[in-house]
């Protein structure tokens, strides 16, 4: 394909597309002075209900509230409100009037649960029983005689872990992390 070449375009309409929703349009007969929409044909049967039904009001006027009923009809031939056709504009207002406050979950209307206090409380206990304290051990008071110094090729001893002191008494862990910490104790676990 050469650059000078154009490039093809195509379109198509659909029939939904070239015209309007309509009432009164059968292949090619039509309603005289139609098709008309939805909204003219409200306009129309509404308006003539009204001026039937007050005709002993707007008689001294002669055909000048007729002439504005038709004209009105006329006039809201392809009407927009927002984009929207004035019946399905309508239809919109009307369901957002009917719609709860809060919406809809799951098609129920949401709403608010109600407050209520919460209440709550907790117990304090007594302390476990302290470990009987072991004899203090003795602190190595440096001699008077200097001792000789190990040399670093030497390894070093490793340290003696203290044993832990038994308690006296069987004392019960009170929470589920000192039960933990009291088997990792029986256990020799503990660091």
């Amino acid at each position: 394909m050469s650059a000078a070449a154009p490039a093809r375009v195509g379109r198509f309409y659909t029939s939904a597309r070239r015209h309007p929703w309509v009432l009164g349009k059968v292949a090619d007969w039509r309603i005289p002075l139609g098709p008309y929409t939805p909204a003219q044909i409200g306009v129309a049967v509404l308006g003539g209900f009204l001026l039937v039904k007050t005709i002993a009001w707007w008689s001294w006027m002669g055909p000048v509230p007729i002439a504005a009923w038709l004209l009105t009809v006329w006039a809201v031939r392809r009407p927009k409100v927002g984009g929207r056709a004035p019946v399905q504009a309508a239809l919109g207002w009307l369901m957002l009037a009917w719609q709860p406050r809060g919406g809809r979950i799951g098609g129920r209307a949401a709403r608010d649960r109600t407050p209520h206090p919460l209440s709550g409380g907790f117990t304090i206990e007594d302390a476990p029983a302290p470990a009987r304290a072991q004899t203090p051990r003795r602190v190595a008071q440096p001699s008077a005689d200097p001792t000789p110094r190990r040399s670093p090729a030497t390894p070093r001893p490793t340290p003696r872990r203290p044993t832990p002191a038994a308690p006296s008494a069987p004392v019960r862990p009170v929470s589920g992390v000192q039960q933990l910490l009291s088997l990792a104790a029986q256990n020799g676990t503990v660091r």
